[in-house]
């Protein structure tokens, strides 16, 4: 079957569909209220995911630490999410709601360890844990949203979720504002321990299995081996695509945890206080909320490609003028503002893209590959930053070099789709 890049699709599954099945369809929860609990699943993920950005300059000063170890601290639940995106494809076996409840469960124990932390080096391993859990809720409730709503309200629906991240992380900058001062780094952990606790017993509740995934699994012996999976993403025709998204978001990711990792950090260097670097990340939250919003509004109009390509070359902009922009308060809250806006923005609209790039069977593997691939890019970027800044880097010329990611970012998404694609069917 034909299909176009980046087209909304509804896919009508072959086979008869038994009576149960329906039965299980017609108890499950509204689209909505599933969009909803993935919204929630998300938030989580947020403050889970840049508990460590927020509390990185407490960390650094209580233990001592190098930027290249802060760097690295950073860095660890990157490599987790990694992981977890990888392992996530066994939600086309298993199914969608297993994966993310044990994703969130995994998150929120290690999160309450992070609490008990002895040193950096305790607090890096559970960091990854933390990390394999949140990456594997992302993938999840992504595919989950996209398969629980209509053609014509996808794109808002996954656009929904990353600005639920977006609020999870101005929630762990407030947070951090809130207890760094009154009580101490670990209590951004052991709060966002026990809201992650807390979402996982609202899944245990009222999550239900997406009825496509359900429709599929009576047709298991149908199903194609793992292998054969992955090189259907790479098969003639679909491979163009699937390495342009996935080399984009490695790219775009390079750059937006970058700028949410270091930002607050890098203030703090710049003589600014760290309440006013927790406000800094705050902004980028906020922005980013937004910013996810307008392109889930926009992104059956505009096309998402369009959004996309356009975005990216404003994150190179905007990152550029992100510090001298922060010396002119006048423009340092617009600027903030934007720069979230922007990235998270783009962020939401290459989400957009990847469901739709993979039909049901294969679409947890791919977009699992996808985002993990992007979790490269997240994994060196806080590393790289306190690499060059023990190497006397100034901050203009890290954002500069950042930046420069998000123009090849786009030149990747042009070419990836310059002329319609088929995808097997």
């Amino acid at each position: 079957m034909a299909e176009h890049c980046f087209e909304p699709r509804v896919k009508k599954e072959t086979g008869c569909v038994p009576k149960a099945m329906n039965n299980k369809a017609a108890m499950a929860p509204s689209p909505w209220g599933v969009v909803g609990l993935c919204m929630l699943f998300n938030v989580i993920d947020g403050l889970d995911a840049m508990a460590m950005a927020f509390t990185g300059g407490s960390v650094s000063a209580e233990w001592g630490l190098s930027a290249t170890q802060l760097g690295m601290l950073l860095s660890a639940s990157l490599v987790g999410m990694a992981c977890g995106s990888f392992i996530s494809p066994r939600a086309d076996r298993y199914g969608r709601r297993p994966l993310l409840l044990a994703g969130l469960s995994l998150s929120g124990v290690s999160m309450l360890l992070s609490f008990c932390s002895p040193n950096h080096q305790v607090l890096m391993l559970l960091r990854m844990l933390t990390g394999v859990g949140t990456g594997a809720v992302l993938v999840g409730a992504n595919v989950l949203a996209h398969e629980y709503t209509g053609a014509h309200r996808r794109s808002l629906a996954i656009a929904l979720q990353s600005l639920a991240f977006a609020l999870g992380v101005s929630l762990g900058g407030l947070l951090a504002h809130l207890f760094n001062e009154w009580l101490g780094w670990r209590y951004v952990f052991l709060a966002g321990g026990v809201a992650t606790l807390a979402a996982v017993a609202a899944g245990a509740l009222w999550l239900r299995e997406s009825p496509e995934f359900l429709a599929l699994d009576r047709q298991a012996r149908l199903r194609p081996s793992r292998g054969v999976e992955y090189r259907q993403l790479f098969a003639p025709g679909q491979w163009q695509l699937t390495a342009s998204l996935a080399l984009a978001l490695l790219l775009l990711m390079f750059g937006y945890y970058f700028v949410m990792s270091w930002t607050p950090t890098l203030m703090l260097h710049n003589g600014f206080s760290e309440k006013q670097g927790s406000t800094g990340g705050l902004l980028l939250g906020l922005g980013g909320m937004l910013g996810a919003l307008l392109v889930g509004l926009a992104a059956n109009r505009a096309g998402g490609r369009q959004l996309l390509l356009g975005l990216l070359l404003l994150n190179a902009v905007v990152m550029t003028l992100l510090v001298p922009a922060s010396r002119v308060s006048l423009l340092a809250i617009p600027v903030g503002f934007g720069a979230g806006l922007s990235l998270n923005g783009a962020i939401a609209a290459l989400f957009i893209l990847a469901p739709q790039a993979f039909f049901t069977a294969i679409r947890t593997s791919g977009v699992g590959l996808v985002l993990a691939t992007g979790r490269l890019g997240a994994i060196l970027s806080p590393a790289i930053a306190g690499v060059l800044l023990d190497a006397s880097w100034s901050t203009q010329e890290l954002f500069g070099f950042f930046a420069s990611s998000q123009l090849l970012a786009a030149l990747l998404v042009w070419w990836g789709c310059r002329r319609p694609l088929s995808v097997p069917a």
